[in-house]
């Protein structure tokens, strides 16, 4: 059955939020808000402005097409990530921006076998105290880009005395997969002034280094340590590189 076309209300009101960025790779990346989206952050609640985006390697600017693809793209089935922008992230001199792997474990059930919920929070909070930044959340780096069986494997491996590391290369992975181009293509479509990285992952300081994207500088993320994440944190420092700070923690 052919599928209805889009009331011209409906896709006048759609098409005023969404925005193609194009890659130098050939694709497109579909970008679509701002949304008001209010967020319970420790209490209080905090308006940010919400974006989503999808990579296609279609470019086009009629966002007809793009948008009655939708139903029959089944994409609950995959990973989409997003942006939380708050302030005048485009024009304000100073922001800080963090970007942020899925935790499944961690950011949805609170695990303390990591610190990633706690990060995810304590971002957003020191994003709202700055007055202006944005928190990238992406959505395909789930155990630093195995997926999420694939991280409930090495979690196994884990509990039975191998590091976060030696557990990834056992099952056959790298230990670090992830890559930030469409969340940076996103950054530069947002902002074009520098902005200050929110990290202990020097990792992610060279993937907006590398981009041409001017930074202002890192700002540290550390907390949440307990004795179920202490093993974890310290494999971070030693086998992956993770920035220590002056007392000597270990970060993430």
């Amino acid at each position: 059955m052919e599928q209805a076309k889009l009331d011209s209300k409906v896709l006048s009101i759609l098409e005023d939020k969404i925005q193609l960025i194009k890659t130098p790779e050939g694709g497109g990346i579909y970008l679509v808000g701002p949304i008001r989206l209010p967020v319970n952050l420790y209490g209080e609640t905090v308006v940010f402005q919400w974006y989503c985006w999808l990579q296609r390697n279609e470019i086009t600017d009629d966002y007809e097409k793009i948008i009655e693809k939708l139903s029959s793209d089944n994409l609950a089935e995959y990973q989409q990530s997003s942006v939380l922008v708050y302030g005048d992230f485009e024009y304000n001199e100073e922001a800080l921006i963090r970007m942020h792997s899925i935790c499944h474990t961690g950011d949805i059930f609170g695990s303390k076998r990591c610190d990633c919920g706690f990060q995810l929070k304590q971002s957003m909070q020191m994003i709202k105290e700055h007055g202006t930044g944005a928190l990238f959340y992406l959505a395909n780096h789930e155990g630093r880009g195995i997926g999420l069986f694939s991280k409930a494997m090495a979690y196994v491996l884990q509990e039975n005395g191998y590091d976060t590391v030696e557990a990834n290369l056992n099952l056959g992975f790298v230990d670090d997969s992830r890559n930030y181009e469409d969340a940076i293509h996103v950054l530069k479509a947002l902002r074009k002034k520098p902005v200050t990285l929110i990290t202990n992952n020097p990792k992610k300081l060279a993937a907006l280094k590398n981009s041409g994207m001017h930074l202002s500088g890192r700002t540290p993320l550390w907390g949440d340590v307990s004795e179920f994440n202490e093993t974890y944190l310290n494999t971070k420092v030693a086998r992956s590189g993770h920035l220590k700070e002056e007392e000597g923690c270990p970060n993430g």
